[in-house]
């Protein structure tokens, strides 16, 4: 008995001597904790094919897309696949968006599991978004969850509502549109949820839709999901928003979401288009932005516990054609070109890929056109190519022909440019393709259109404007809404003429831009606007520009795409002279009187007097605080 304590004894002081050298032996912490991999994408705008760039390279495509994923998956089976919208409008393939929902297809054929609505998911009206969304449903294919949770049809619409509303709520019920989501992967539970922006409704003008506050709706459905999951699964979700918002730095919609609502624990956040090399913190939450058109795969790996999540690792994946191209993916491209030729582009006499010149003009690339206040060869390409085709339609003189930085989607590439690089590059439209309108605009409303261009364009560089029929001067160093010196219209000979405030003259824009011109008046506090009007000079409401669609020779609607597509056939080896500007907007930074004052407006006269009291006042408060200096001594 003795030597048996003397054995338990000695064992026992082992034990305990082991214990201390190496506690993590007999008391190794158990980790349950759990990683996930979360690949996204969004602002996808039907880029099925790779991108061509004016400088040559090539980037995107979602047979190349595809092959990054499949590698992803490889390494992480359970990776959940994401989407923050704006998945459709941008190439060719949009054409088919309401008859045939390609954009949806792919993406489940790609194995998307969630996507979002952005703003132009709307471009086809609330009907097209019906038909788009029955017609994925009838083909029987599987596509995306989508979520969508502030952004909803009318249950009792008003007189202004155009659209059957009942018919949009069934389609959304027939797809399965849901604020939010729960899906289990590898044993962490996720709840996603789809939210849009202001600034994305603001881009949806003839939406229909009901705008609910983000942040009010974001909290809504991350206590609703929690309370889903803890009930359902007794495990508290990851919560991730698919916000079609945006962000940039240190700011934007959803870098107030984040701050707002602290139980998210990601946000991919879509529509600025942002390129995120390292993720913004906020607090707990991860905001993650992988740019446009698929050029990249993003791929973060989150550590999952108790409900929380922390960064592991994240990377941007370039998709170019050093990856190989995904067979299944790029055989459905294929057979989809052949549907839009058929279905769409014979209409035109136009096939997908025809060439309709040899380009060697280098022009600059979407991000340069946006970057400061110039003229721009491009936008004079497009501008004079609206004028061109609008006066050959209509046998009328065009005066002005306009369009924005916001509308010009791609640059034109060297070498060889076909049908599809040029819709590619003007694949806006509000119903159906950009089709050109023709309306009248006064003198003063064109005169407040260039002080949008030379003021405005700075807080919102989409507004910068070109234009063909115009010449004008404008000094960044003159007060806001005064920054144009001298505006004149330049005729085909190059004659310039006075512009008349009074007089209305003759403007060819695309639809989407025409729809954006009533919006001046709110970006400008009030102090500008630009009113579209017949040539009675009568207003012409929004809703009614549809009216003043121009008709093509053969009695087709005439589309952005194809009046450029017809003006480069038509230039053949003349695309030269967009070699270099041609003078007809001269922006200079200047501190000399005479231009900061030649022609002076209202504008400038009110700071002037606002400078003068406030000096006036300044001085009188100095001379009052000295004199009672000098009492006091």
């Amino acid at each position: 008995m003795k030597n048996s304590r003397r054995v338990l004894a000695f064992f026992l002081i082992t034990l305990m001597l082991v214990a201390a050298i190496c506690p993590h032996i007999c008391f190794a912490t158990v980790d349950n904790s759990k990683a996930a991999t979360i690949l996204f994408t969004h602002d996808l705008h039907s880029h099925f094919l790779p991108t061509d760039y004016a400088s040559g390279k090539q980037e995107g495509g979602y047979a190349y897309l595809m092959s990054a994923i499949n590698e992803q998956k490889q390494k992480h089976p359970d990776a959940l696949l994401l989407d923050a919208g704006d998945f459709s409008m941008g190439s060719l393939f949009q054409t088919a968006f309401s008859a045939s929902a390609l954009e949806l297809k792919l993406m489940g054929a790609m194995g998307v599991d969630v996507t979002t609505f952005g703003n132009h998911e709307f471009d086809y009206l609330p009907s097209g978004l019906v038909s788009m969304l029955n017609s994925a449903v009838k083909s029987g294919v599987k596509t995306p969850y989508i979520v969508n949770s502030n952004y909803r049809p009318p249950v009792n619409p008003d007189e202004s509502y155009k659209f059957n509303a009942k018919e949009v709520r069934t389609a959304f019920d027939n797809y399965g549109v849901k604020d939010y989501i729960i899906l289990e992967r590898g044993g962490v539970y996720f709840a996603i949820f789809g939210l849009i922006g202001k600034d994305a409704d603001e881009c949806a003008p003839n939406s229909g839709m009901v705008f609910l506050s983000p942040i009010q709706e974001a909290k809504r459905v991350v206590d609703e999901a929690t309370k889903e999951c803890l009930e359902k699964y007794n495990e508290e979700p990851i919560i991730i928003a698919l916000s079609h918002s945006g962000t940039e730095a240190l700011q934007g919609e959803d870098y107030e979401l984040a701050k707002e609502v602290s139980e998210i624990d990601l946000i991919i956040s879509g529509h600025t288009h942002t390129l995120l090399e390292k993720p913004i913190q906020v607090e707990d939450t991860y905001i993650v932005s992988a740019g446009e058109y698929g050029k990249y795969l993003g791929a973060i790996d989150l550590k999952c516990e108790n409900g929380k999540a922390t960064l592991l690792s994240y990377e941007l994946i370039p998709i170019t054609d050093s990856l190989k191209e995904d067979s299944k993916i790029a055989s459905l491209i294929e057979s989809y070109k052949s549907d839009v030729e058929s279905n769409y582009l014979s209409e035109f006499g136009m096939t997908f890929d025809q060439v309709l010149t040899n380009n060697n003009v280098s022009f600059e690339s979407v991000d340069d056109v946006y970057a400061t206040l110039h003229e721009s060869t491009l936008g004079n390409l497009f501008s004079d190519a609206y004028m061109w085709a609008a006066s050959e339609s209509t046998g009328k003189r065009v005066d002005i022909a306009l369009t924005a930085a916001g509308v010009i989607r791609e640059s034109i590439p060297l070498g060889d440019v076909t049908v599809s690089d040029v819709f590619n590059s003007a694949s806006l439209g509000v119903g159906t393709e950009g089709e050109l309108v023709g309306v009248y605009i006064t003198g003063k409303d064109l005169k407040s259109a260039l002080e949008v261009d030379c003021s405005l364009s700075a807080i919102m560089p989409s507004a910068q404007l070109f234009m063909s029929g115009i010449e004008y001067r404008a000094n960044t160093n003159r007060m806001i809404f005064n920054k144009v010196s001298s505006a004149h219209i330049r005729r085909a000979d190059g004659t310039l003429e006075e512009i008349e405030d009074h007089k209305l003259y003759y403007t060819v824009c695309g639809m989407y831009m025409g729809q954006m011109l009533s919006t001046v008046q709110e970006k400008s506090f009030s102090l500008l606007s630009i009113t579209p009007r017949d040539a009675s000079g009568n207003p012409i409401a929004n809703d009614k520009l549809s009216d003043y669609i121009i008709k093509t020779r053969t009695g087709s609607n005439l589309k952005e795409w194809y009046a450029i597509s017809s003006y480069l056939f038509f230039l053949n080896d003349g695309i030269e002279k967009y070699s270099s500007t041609d003078g007809r907007k001269e922006i200079i930074s200047s501190f000399n009187p005479k231009d900061l004052f030649e022609n002076a407006n209202v504008f400038t006269y009110v700071m002037l007097a606002v400078i003068v009291v406030l000096i006036l006042c300044m001085f009188f408060i100095a001379r009052a605080i000295i004199r009672r200096i000098k009492r006091k001594k």
